[in-house]
């Protein structure tokens, strides 16, 4: 994988994968693959700083929560994330995600994320590098 995070296909929805040399920033890229489903996260203001936490059991339920709470919150504050700051203890993830309001014009969403999915969900380490990934509902 050349780039910190990438999309891929998936029928009619689509993966989002994100890669670091640790699980947090694994974690963020897998979150700037969903923003960039939407639309492109470089065009994407800091203005708002939104505090997102959850916990799962393992690191697949925490990707599947942390994506969800990531759309959620999207959804709810009306906003769109271009930057995303994990920390990651045990079973805790803690987060800031920063973006701006959306913008129809200049964000131009391509599609609107519906859900994490437990559809090729893994978190593993490949090539001493970490991998998050699964497929999102378009």
């Amino acid at each position: 994988m050349s780039a910190a995070w990438e999309t891929f296909p998936h029928g009619a929805d689509i993966g989002v994968r994100g890669e670091g040399v640790d699980l947090a920033e694994a974690f963020a890229n897998a979150a700037l693959a969903l923003t960039s489903v939407i639309t492109e996260p470089t065009g994407v203001r800091a203005y708002r700083e939104v505090a997102l936490a959850c916990h799962a059991p393992d690191l697949e339920i925490l990707l599947f929560d942390w994506l969800n709470a990531v759309i959620t919150a999207m959804a709810v504050e009306g906003l769109i994330f271009g930057r995303y700051d994990v920390r990651i203890d045990d079973d805790r993830l803690t987060a800031r995600a920063f973006g701006e309001p959306v913008d129809m014009l200049r964000h131009a969403p391509a599609v609107e994320v519906k859900g994490a999915t437990l559809t090729e969900l893994e978190v593993a380490r490949h090539d001493g590098r970490w991998v998050a990934q699964c497929v999102v509902d378009v």
